[in-house]
């Protein structure tokens, strides 16, 4: 049977989502390599908390469920991007979201889904109402992933279809700032999810960006894509600022718990790391490190950094209980067990660590070799590709993962953290082996190089010169650039690789 509470002094959350941003454009995280001017934004600051190692998924659409849901991916099966190569399974409106929740606590609080959905596809047209299915009092928006056009888009009002010529940021804002305007003195949860700064990159209106050199040409843009990336998260801020703005002049700012993230770490195009392997749609840190801060009437001790370990997940359970509802676990059933941990604690200012580690994955309906699943800890963190392949770092030292400590000479204390991830990862997903040989001595016996099978492209754990025969011992390659060789058309079998220093692995092609 539910329960209902009894509230806390009227609270608001606005959940704002920003898309395809990880930390590295923020001036305000340690990591950034560029800075855009985002005033706004950073304004969250003086009247939050920023935590400093938040993790998501690497891609939008499992990042949104897990916030919906608050349960991991392979427990809700959208594992990868809804409609994207590969394919990925969509949200079963069976779950249990937090709208739905929220109207079983309370139901006069306002739900508002604005923005981008990208849950499920667009068709069959029931599909449209899905927002709603799950819990929502009202949903606006492209429905979609990626926009066509900024500015020619075709946006759903609760199902019904209307084409859009303003541009997508400031459409979106125009719609939170009516919606909220229709509440009077309800208390409402809204979800305001923007497609800036994802792609197609474009230039702004006027007036909403600094580089005056932007000419907005197709051949420009083309050229200088991190540029109109700077832009369009400019146009963002400034878009923000003006919800602000409309909170207060509604008497509601005051009110209002804000938290704001990014959905997944930048896209290759955008990307300031040097590996763009490591990029958007990997578990790698530049995958899924996204900024996230909480600012608002609630947190205790305002202007504070945190490192607590955190999941975007974490949403799930923090929302309800900045609304005042903190017995929200003993309404989910035994057979939909939750991942999110509430960040209370560290908002009241009580510890600092909610979780000992934190977890991303990916999956596809298809199969892909960067498919795989993530944990870290303070200091280390686990990759294990769903074929086969592990990789183990010390963020402190290489936070751009660049040293895989499986190829080298492991120290006791390296042993007892991989052992310690390796074991609870397993735990958490029901499945899995670790590499139960590891000892000081013996921590370089790992394979040379993944996928095992392969289809076309052979990745090396570490640099050198490695040759390649084929069953009968004739050399295929020889050299020191076999990442970037194309095998496809290789005929299907058995594979020697062998490197510098005489190792040898068996690797089969399909």
């Amino acid at each position: 049977m539910f329960v209902v509470l009894n509230i806390h002094a009227q609270r608001n959350v606005l959940l704002i989502i920003a898309d395809d941003i990880g930390t590295d454009y923020f001036g305000f995280y340690e990591d950034h390599l560029d800075t855009v001017g985002v005033p706004h934004i950073a304004a969250l600051l003086n009247n939050g908390i920023r935590f400093k190692n938040a993790m998501s998924n690497p891609v939008c659409s499992s990042t949104r469920a897990g916030i919906l849901t608050g349960r991991y991916s392979f427990r809700h099966g959208v594992g990868y991007i809804v409609g994207g190569t590969g394919g990925s399974g969509t949200l079963d409106t069976t779950e249990i979201t937090i709208p739905k929740l929220l109207n079983i606590y309370n139901p006069s609080i306002a739900k508002a889904n604005i923005g981008k959905w990208h849950l499920h596809n667009p068709m069959p047209a029931g599909n449209l109402l899905n927002p709603l299915a799950l819990g929502y009092n009202h949903y606006e928006g492209p429905f979609i992933g990626a926009l066509p056009d900024y500015y020619a888009w075709q946006k759903y009002t609760n199902g019904v279809l209307s084409n859009v010529t303003t541009y997508a940021t400031t459409e979106n804002v125009n719609n939170a700032v009516t919606w909220l305007s229709q509440q009077g003195n309800n208390p409402f949860f809204l979800w305001l999810a923007f497609n800036a700064p994802h792609a197609p990159f474009h230039l702004p209106p006027s007036g909403m960006y600094s580089d005056l050199t932007l000419t907005g040409t197709t051949q420009h843009i083309n050229a200088n894509p991190k540029k109109y990336f700077k832009a369009s998260l400019e146009a963002l801020d400034i878009e923000i600022g003006r919800l602000m703005d409309s909170l207060q002049s509604l008497n509601k700012l005051d009110s209002t718990d804000i938290i704001f993230i990014g959905d997944n770490g930048n896209e290759t195009r955008t990307a300031q790391i040097a590996n763009l392997d490591h990029a958007k749609g990997t578990v790698y840190q530049y995958g899924v490190h996204v900024p996230f801060i909480i600012s608002g009437p609630s947190v205790v001790n305002p202007g504070r950094v945190s490192d607590a370990l955190i999941n975007t997940h974490d949403i799930f359970a923090t929302v309800f209980e900045l609304l005042g509802h903190t017995n929200w676990s003993s309404q989910i059933p035994v057979n939909k067990p939750v991942d999110s941990k509430s960040l209370m604690p560290v908002i009241n200012n009580i510890t600092d660590s909610i979780r000992p580690w934190s977890f991303a994955e990916i999956f596809r309906i298809q199969p892909d070799s960067t498919d795989g699943k993530a944990m870290r800890n303070a200091v280390y963190k686990l990759i294990k590709f769903d074929y086969g392949a592990q990789e183990f770092y010390n963020l402190i030292n290489d936070p751009d993962e660049n040293n895989n400590l499986l190829n080298t000479t492991l120290s006791s204390t390296d042993i007892s953290n991989y052992n310690y991830l390796c074991n609870e990862m397993n735990a958490l997903v029901g499945s899995g082996s670790c590499i139960t040989t590891i000892t000081e001595n013996e921590s370089n016996n790992i394979d040379l190089a993944y996928p095992n099978p392969f289809i076309k492209v052979i990745q090396t754990s570490k640099e050198g010169t490695y040759q390649l025969q084929n069953s009968s011992g004739a050399i295929i390659y020889n050299g020191n650039q076999i990442n970037k060789q194309d095998f496809s058309i290789l005929p299907s079998g058995l594979y020697i690789l062998k490197n510098e220093n005489g190792k040898t692995q068996k690797l089969i092609k399909y």
